[in-house]
């Protein structure tokens, strides 16, 4: 399948882009006006404006001339990190409107409200889905080993219903594949049914060489078993609710242990992928068709939501952090101190969109071209 090309990529990764951020900093909005805090701005992106108004309770509604990220500023925020600003001079009647002389349960709340939208988005879309569409499943039974894969070492056959991975019940192979791929170079038990008489298998998977439909190079976690033809079960309303939430679940935990193995060392920080590699699977999705477009922002949203609460300053989740030791200590921190966690916190993310924005243009074979002019 061809590459879609560069403006419709570009264009598409805007509109991704756009969606997901707007959920999230309206979830903060959203929250926040509920409990009577006042916003001076609502923002997608970031930089100068290039279009705005402002509404009749006098928040500056606008579009930045950098459309990746975004931000609420409440009144009391110093910039869009929402780190406090100095307030001594404030009047009683400014302080009431100000974000951080909220109670603490509601700051924390407001800041928790982005992430937290952004899961209940990725909901909404599955449950759409599998109302609409039923639910795409494939029954965990083996249909095919690789010779010399660690499925064949094992002694697995065509015919071997997988039951269970680390004595959690599986019900699908795609539930197979989503912990196979998180889980590479770490052993797992495999319980297997055959023909009614159970018993349990120890497999290592291994990353793989692959190449998609659209000539992509990439590395995936395998152990050597396909599956059979996948099955669309129909679903209520109700039964399509509970399946997204799963679904969800599943997807913020192999989230979460794919992080962890990259960070203990047992995955490549090579894997990781920035905005670049972002853009250019939208513009894949949206090759294939709106459906599969519409389910990657579902994808993108859940993986915006967990990124956002991991507990680095500037993130909702190193907000979080700050406000769970001002429970601790009775009392914030003091506003130096809070001040050096924003610009180390502001700093850390720099440097991590810097290598991750590396690891992107080496995936798509930048830096081999660029060598390539001076070789």
């Amino acid at each position: 399948m061809p590459h879609p090309g560069i403006g419709v990529t570009i264009a598409t990764f805007a509109v991704v882009i756009g969606i997901l951020v707007f959920v999230h900093e309206m979830g903060h909005y959203l929250v926040g006006r509920l409990f009577g805090i006042r916003a001076e701005a609502f923002s997608i992106g970031f930089g100068r404006e290039i279009v705005g108004w402002t509404d009749r309770v006098g928040t500056r509604w606008k579009m930045g001339v950098l459309p990746i990220g975004g931000y609420v500023k409440f009144l009391g925020d110093a910039d869009a990190s929402s780190r406090p600003a100095d307030a001594r001079d404030a009047t009683a009647e400014e302080r009431a409107g100000m974000f951080q002389f909220r109670p603490l349960w509601q700051r924390a709340l407001v800041i928790a409200a982005g992430p937290l939208t952004n899961f209940a988005f990725a909901i909404v879309i599955f449950t759409g889905f599998f109302a609409m569409y039923g639910q795409s499943v494939t029954p965990p039974v083996v249909d095919r080993v690789a010779a010399g894969s660690p499925s064949a070492a094992a002694g697995l056959r065509p015919g071997d219903r997988i039951v269970t991975l680390d004595r959690h019940i599986v019900d699908t192979f795609e539930e197979v594949v989503a912990a196979v791929t998180a889980n590479a170079g770490t052993p797992i038990r495999v319980g297997i049914d055959r023909g009614g008489r159970g018993f349990v298998v120890r497999l290592v998977p291994r990353m793989v060489d692959r190449v998609d439909d659209f000539g992509d190079h990439y590395r995936v976690a395998q152990i050597g078993i396909a599956a059979g033809s996948r099955a669309i079960v129909a679903r209520s309303l109700p039964q399509a609710f509970v399946a997204a939430i799963k679904q969800v679940g599943d997807l913020i935990a192999a989230t979460g242990r794919g992080l962890g193995q990259v960070v203990g060392g047992r995955r490549a920080a090579s894997e990781l992928g920035g905005p670049i590699k972002i853009a250019q699977f939208s513009g894949q999705a949206a090759a294939l068709g709106l459906p599969n477009l519409i389910q990657f922002i579902a994808f993108v949203s859940i993986n915006l939501g967990f990124i956002n609460l991991l507990p680095v300053p500037v993130l909702d989740g190193g907000h979080l952090f700050l406000y769970a030791v001002e429970a601790v200590r009775r009392r914030p921190l003091a506003p130096r101190v809070q001040e050096w966690a924003f610009l180390s916190g502001f700093a850390a993310l720099m440097s991590l969109m810097v290598f991750l924005t590396w690891n992107d243009l080496a995936g798509i074979g930048a830096w081999h071209r660029l060598s390539g002019l001076f070789g």
